[in-house]
Formats: structure tokens, C-alpha cells, sequence
């Protein structure tokens, strides 16, 4: 699904930024819940984000600075946004955090989890931007799976 939309200043006084997400997509589909999609900016590399919730039916899209940086668009920019609804089951655990899962052995653990929260811990690893960050949400989400977080 694509829709163009303008992207507005989400929170005043803070880096965030989002687009409203047209009703025909949001009724198309069938949650007012957040959904998890894999998005597209103009001709960005593809990132994972979910589509939120603001009441009334209606959602909308984050657009990370990293993402705005990329693609040269800022506040007021009409862009065009380009998802693919991903189920929230299939969840792309990292090497390096499997192995940290494995060698406490808390795959199984990780795994009764809920599909979200899965998705969470995994979109915040990957999302880090430094190996200390990272090493520290692997951490996290590894105590999280053995019910320490």
C-alpha cells in the first residue's frame, strides 16, 4: 500500500515527526490497533515501524530523523510512503542476540513472549547505534526473557 502525505511536527519542542495515514488504509486494514509494517520513505531503504493509534479510527507513521536525514525531507514536505503489513509472529531474532538467548537458555523463554513485545526488543537491538547500546538491549532483552525486566 503507498499514500502521499504531508509530514508534520508531532511533538513541539521534540525531534518527532510522523504523517497521518489515510481512513481508506487504516479501514483496509480492519485494526485500530498499531500494526507493525515494514515502510518506505520516497526511495529509502526500507525500515520496521509500526502505525499508531491517535483515536477516532485514525493512524499514524513515524518518521525516524535518521529516515528524514536520508531522504532530505523535513517538516511540511509532502512525501510518499510506501507499507507492507508484517505479521507480528515472524519475528528475525539476530545472531548475536540468539547466541546471548542460547547460551543462557532462555530461547524458549523468549519465545512465550508476545509477539510485540518480540518485535520490540529486536527493532530496539537492531535500531542501536553503537555496539555498547547494542550489547546493552541484547542485555536487556535478554533479562527480559528470563522475567528479570
Amino acid at each position: 500500500m503507498s499514500f502521499q502525505a504531508e509530514l508534520e511536527n508531532w511533538a513541539e519542542g521534540m525531534d518527532y515527526c510522523a504523517v497521518p495515514v489515510p481512513a481508506e488504509i487504516t479501514e483496509a486494514l480492519g485494526t485500530k490497533g498499531p500494526v507493525l509494517v515494514l515502510a518506505r520513505v520516497n526511495d529509502s531503504a526500507p525500515f520496521q515501524v509500526s502505525l499508531f493509534p491517535v483515536g477516532g479510527g485514525q493512524h499514524y507513521i513515524r518518521i525516524k530523523a535518521k529516515v528524514r536525514k536520508e531522504t532530505r525531507v523535513k517538516i511540511g514536505d509532502r512525501i510518499k510512503i510506501s507499507i507492507t503489513v508484517l505479521d507480528r509472529a515472524q519475528v528475525d531474532i539476530p545472531e548475536d542476540f540468539m547466541n546471548e538467548l542460547q547460551a543462557a537458555n532462555a530461547e524458549a523463554s523468549f519465545q512465550l513472549l508476545s509477539p510485540g513485545k518480540r518485535n520490540f526488543m529486536v527493532r530496539r537491538i537492531n535500531e542501536a547505534a553503537t555496539p555498547k547500546t547494542r550489547a546493552k538491549r541484547i542485555q536487556e532483552a535478554l533479562a527480559a526473557a528470563q522475567g528479570e525486566a
